[in-house]
């Protein structure tokens, strides 16, 4: 055996050995790794990343859609030019202000790190949400994952055994997914927070023996069909099935019944869908699930901003400082990332609908919990909050912030099934002065 390897060339047998990694790389995470990653020959990053240790074990995402204004909640400003009718709150922090819109969050900015500096190149919806969840601008060959996906990949086994480790509750039919990741990795959609999920209980009659026959049947009926077209799509499919199955036996699918939660805990959270929502990703996190997001929409406010903004701001303001507190006091503060992200800001400018614009130049997003040091502000915008004067800050690099606190490796490149190379981040840096 010795003699036959002798006789092969060095580089024969070095590219049968990357040709072997990058095969199982495919078949363990259905995609590519770069080649040379196994033999050390990938490009390295132009500068070194600092030492990388997970501080947080899952995430909970709040997204505010639309484009909330910094200017009326963590990035309020005296000006009456830019301000309008809004004034700046003291809060648990001294030297820190917010929005008088934001009174109960303000009573937990101890536990909150707020970033001001936020830029974004892109300055409509779709775009902007996108490019906030994947790190990638949106093109039209290819749809890049979220980071649940990416969580997902990089850590598998790491959640729970019967639930899926990503959750998304709302109804955005724009959110990205998994992407080019297989569709395993794809979250699973809760529209609404108190309908629980549908489908997971057996029919009436059907006991754990006739379902189990049945579904050999269609494994036995589907396999010449499998075995011919070995396609992600139809392996999809099966798995499919094996995780409706194995959610359908879970003794944890109680995780998404709120009706066992007290009724003072839920009217705590608010009663509409983004209150409930939250209630349920605390619910959820506590049963082990790794990232769940909950939506909030209605922050575009073109026309009537100021009419608007009240009842907006006590849904969100509710609902989040029912979570911080809850997560405290329960002690999963310290392990859960709480992200409060939105696509841009709106416009200093009121315009002439009493309103505000789209503004990707400068805005807000906020942090707690997951080791991230709380009662800290991170950047700074002028006194009319149109120009950031310190800590510019890109999308990449605040995901890049929620993938180091999850301990997901920024460097590690992984191929499209187009055979195109992609990063968690892209090449966004973490902001590793808001960890403790």
């Amino acid at each position: 055996m010795k003699a036959l390897f002798d006789a092969v060339p060095a580089a024969r047998c070095d590219r049968t050995r990357r040709e072997f990694v990058s095969r199982a790389a495919r078949s363990l995470l259905g995609v590519g790794l770069l080649p040379g990653w196994a033999s050390g020959a990938a490009k390295q990053p132009a500068a070194p990343r600092p030492p990388q240790v997970a501080t947080a074990k899952q995430v909970i995402y709040l997204y505010m859609a639309g484009g909330q204004s910094h200017l009326d909640t963590w990035d309020p400003k005296e000006s009456g030019k830019v301000s309008g009718p809004v004034k700046p709150i003291a809060t648990s922090v001294d030297g820190i202000r917010v929005s008088e819109y934001l009174p109960l969050s303000a009573r937990q900015m101890h536990h909150v790190a707020v970033i001001r500096s936020l830029a974004s190149n892109q300055g409509a919806h779709e775009q902007g949400n996108y490019f906030m969840h994947t790190s990638y601008a949106p093109r039209g060959t290819i749809r890049h994952p979220g980071l649940g996906a990416w969580l997902n990949v990089f850590q598998p086994g790491a959640g729970h055994d019967t639930l899926p480790n990503y959750v998304y509750v709302g109804s955005d039919s724009r959110h990205p997914g998994a992407g080019f990741l297989p569709a395993v990795h794809q979250p699973l959609f809760v529209n609404h927070p108190e309908s629980g999920i549908k489908n997971v209980t057996r029919q009436e009659g059907l006991d754990a023996r006739k379902l189990e026959q049945r579904l050999t049947l269609a494994e036995d009926l589907d396999r010449e069909f499998v075995e011919t077209f070995p396609h992600r799509r139809v392996k999809a499919y099966a798995e499919m099935y094996d995780g409706a199955v194995r959610m359908m036996n879970s003794a944890d699918l109680k995780a998404f019944d709120l009706t066992s939660e007290s009724e003072s805990t839920r009217k705590a959270y608010g009663a509409d869908p983004f209150g409930q929502g939250c209630l349920l990703a605390r619910r959820l996190v506590e049963h082990g699930v790794r990232f769940v997001e909950v939506s909030l929409g209605g922050w575009d406010t073109h026309s009537a901003h100021f009419v608007q903004m009240p009842d907006l701001c006590a849904t969100f303001d509710r609902a989040f400082a029912a979570l911080i507190g809850d997560l405290h006091l329960r002690g999963l503060l310290a392990e859960t990332l709480v992200v409060v992200a939105t696509e841009f800001g709106r416009t200093p400018d009121i315009n002439m609908n009493v309103g505000r614009d789209h503004y990707p130049q400068a805005f807000s997003a906020a942090l707690a919990g997951g080791g991230v040091r709380g009662g800290q502000i991170f950047g700074e915008t002028d006194a009319e909050g149109r120009v950031i004067e310190a800590d510019g800050t890109d999308i990449p690099s605040f995901n890049a912030t929620i993938a180091q606190a999850l301990g997901l490796p920024l460097d590690q490149v992984i191929f499209s099934p187009e055979k195109r190379p992609f990063t968690v981040a892209d090449k966004g840096a973490p902001l590793t002065r808001l960890f403790a």
